[in-house]
């Protein structure tokens, strides 16, 4: 299998953890990653501002991975539903279609709707399949409970992003589960992470977080687990600060899927960037078993 990866602007930039974590698991199982230096940026942050900009920038993405004859693998949630909404805009509206393709005429470039958009949950769901994960482990993990965040991207608009059931996913839950951890329910599994609101309204924000730290840590998690940078960012990076300024309250560290399922494959720690990671979870090793 064979894949564009597209990276997005925040990863590089500060999750870099989940770029090598990612790159070395889908290499292990099989998957190539094709780098393409024509990738720009979605066009999320132009959604809500000038949309036919959005539209540009994320089909200007689109066309470059259909010249190459190659689906798109995102790692960021964000990403992957703002190129999936292009996609079905252009797709259910022919008029719009025809004046983005006269824009992309300039820079050598025709969208026809020929590649696909996958997010890496996705394609390791899906495409690699459950039970290929599970040879690929050389340990599990035991008596290990985990905190499942979905992120608000992936699930909805459901009929855009076609990733799961929005009210009753399960993709991420049997991701866990191959790794021999518990998937818990717990109350908040579904609402937001509060990182939309970093920036504008950063008390609403962290309550926001506080709630789902809180719903988790009653629910008898460990960790939480991620697969989107802006939710990694918001429970690990603004988590400490949380903590830092209100003191006292008992951490709920957040550790990506791929750093998760790459400790079972016994990746190393240095490729898996668990250093990187602000709230340390270096202690989750001790819930590892051999095969």
């Amino acid at each position: 299998m064979k894949f564009a990866i597209f990276l997005g602007c925040n990863i590089p930039a500060r999750v870099k953890q989940y770029e090598s974590s990612s790159r070395e698991l889908l290499s292990r199982l099989g998957i190539e990653l094709v780098d393409c230096r024509e990738f720009t940026c979605c066009g999320y942050p132009l959604r809500n501002v000038d949309y036919k900009a959005f539209l540009l920038s994320a089909a200007g993405n689109l066309a470059f991975a259909e010249r190459k004859g190659l689906d798109i693998l995102a790692l960021c949630k964000c990403c992957f539903g703002s190129l999936k909404e292009a996609q079905h805009r252009l797709r259910e509206n022919e008029k719009l279609r025809h004046e983005i393709n006269e824009l992309l005429k300039e820079s050598g470039l025709t969208y026809e709707g020929g590649s696909q958009v996958k997010h890496l949950l996705s394609v390791l769901h899906q495409d690699v399949g459950l039970n290929a994960l599970k040879s690929a482990c050389t340990e599990r993990f035991k008596n290990l409970k985990i905190a499942t965040h979905y992120g608000c991207h992936a699930l909805r608009p459901s009929r855009v992003t076609t990733f799961d059931n929005p009210v009753a996913p399960i993709i991420f839950d049997e991701l866990v589960a191959a790794t021999g951890a518990a998937s818990l329910k717990w109350h908040e599994k579904l609402n937001c992470c509060g990182a939309p609101l970093m920036g504008i309204n950063d008390r609403l924000s962290m309550d926001l977080t506080q709630k789902k730290l809180d719903s988790g840590l009653q629910a008898g998690a460990d960790y939480l687990c991620t697969a989107c940078p802006w939710c990694q960012l918001q429970f690990d990076q603004v988590q400490k600060r949380m903590i830092s300024l209100n003191g006292g309250k008992k951490p709920l560290p957040s550790i990506l899927y791929p750093q998760l399922l790459g400790l079972c494959m016994g990746l190393d720690l240095e490729t898996l960037g668990l250093n990187q990671n602000q709230l340390e979870i270096n202690n989750i090793g001790s819930f590892l078993t051999e095969e």
